[in-house]
């Protein structure tokens, strides 16, 4: 396991932005802007259970990526990690903490939709800054 530095895991913490990479079933890859989150040296994602990154990642727990901060885009962590959680406990009050940080409101649940924390082990952490 890799170490987030503290100033990566506030890069993490704060409003940035992430680029989540999975890996569909033929190799290639899958990106999605995301929300993102860490906490005890993991890197968090929440998503609906379902979506095309939660499915990737439960087949090939390999992921990928980069967060780059909002005022000085020369500064940005970049992660190879795996995916060593999918918890639903805690999730809607994890997507609303999140909702708060990144819209200033809180989060409307989406009726029939399960929320999910994938919880990222950083293998290989670079960056700039």
């Amino acid at each position: 396991m890799a170490e987030l530095t503290p100033r990566q895991v506030e890069m993490l913490k704060r409003r940035n932005f992430a680029h989540f990479v999975t890996l569909m079933a033929d190799g290639s890859p899958h990106a999605t802007p995301m929300w993102v989150d860490a906490a005890d040296g993991f890197v968090l994602v929440n998503t609906s259970v379902g979506r095309v990154k939660e499915r990737n990642a439960r087949r090939d727990p390999r992921v990928a990526l980069t967060v780059q901060d909002r005022s000085n885009g020369y500064l940005w962590v970049g992660i190879h990690g795996t995916v060593v959680e999918f918890a639903t406990e805690g999730a809607d009050e994890h997507i609303d903490a999140l909702s708060r940080r990144y819209g200033g409101k809180r989060w409307v649940p989406v009726p029939a939709q399960r929320r999910v924390i994938l919880r990222i082990r950083p293998d290989h952490v670079t960056g700039q800054g």
